[in-house]
């Protein structure tokens, strides 16, 4: 069950964070894996990563604002295992700053990432999968896809938007044999958000996290192994939160 064995997995901003987390926990499932950003160092040191769980793996660049890049990552891919099975979109920024005063070119920068960025995944890796009559399509989206965080009105419009591009592709392919869902995380800790947990808009967070913790970015893969395995043949359009009971969260105190 679950098991993941003989599929190829391409992760995009999958060298840090919770996509690292997720390429690993696939390679742990079974899967070859081939984590792509735009760092080398941070391609080179997932790949090592992937090696040591016993998969294979390539080391390529991308950028999801260049779609030849990842035209580029999706023909080496496919040059090397042939197929790509399962896709997992997980580069995305955000900036916490007042809505009146974020400049357009702010806003723009925020929805090329998050929200154009997985679109031009989608498209680049879809097309394989419609052709080869299979594939998962894993989307990150966030708690900002469901309720709204003080002052990251760019990053929790452009998240909506994961979502609803998330269904909408659903629907579209699901006759085909593409599954699209998506994953959307709570709090966990990162290299990019550890000081704001530190202050006092964490301890809000955590205060309103029944479970009175933050996640760990690996206790993420095993939706992500599920969601991208033929367990999950019957489940598409949807959005897994993975929480600490967050969204189900009324009063905690």
């Amino acid at each position: 069950m679950l098991s993941l064995a003989g599929k190829c997995a391409v992760v995009i901003g999958g060298t840090s964070g919770i996509g690292r987390a997720i390429a690993l926990g696939l390679a742990g499932a079974g899967a070859n894996v081939v984590a792509s950003s735009r760092l080398a160092q941070g391609v080179e040191s997932t790949a090592h990563a992937i090696e040591a769980e016993g998969r294979k793996t390539l080391r390529v660049t991308s950028d999801v604002l260049d779609r030849s890049s990842l035209e580029e990552l999706e023909r080496a891919v496919v040059g090397e295992f042939g197929r790509v099975d399962i896709l997992v979109n997980s580069a995305g920024i955000t900036k916490r700053i007042s809505t009146l005063e974020c400049p357009e070119a702010l806003w723009e920068g925020i929805m090329a990432v998050n929200l154009k960025g997985t679109l031009r995944g989608c498209q680049v890796f879809g097309q394989r999968m419609l052709e080869q009559g299979y594939g998962r399509i894993i989307n990150i989206a966030s708690l900002s896809t469901f309720v709204a965080f003080r002052e990251v009105a760019a990053y929790g419009a452009s998240k909506a938007a994961v979502g609803a591009l998330t269904r909408s592709l659903a629907v579209e392919w699901a006759s085909q044999g593409v599954c699209v869902n998506a994953i959307a995380p709570g709090i966990f800790p990162t290299d990019l958000n550890r000081d704001l947990l530190n202050s006092p808009r964490g301890r809000e967070l955590l205060q309103r996290t029944p479970m009175q913790r933050f996640g760990a970015v690996e206790e993420l893969a095993g939706t992500a192994v599920f969601l991208a395995s033929d367990e999950a043949s019957f489940v598409t359009g949807q959005i897994f939160s993975v929480d600490g009971g967050y969204l189900a969260s009324g009063v905690n105190q």
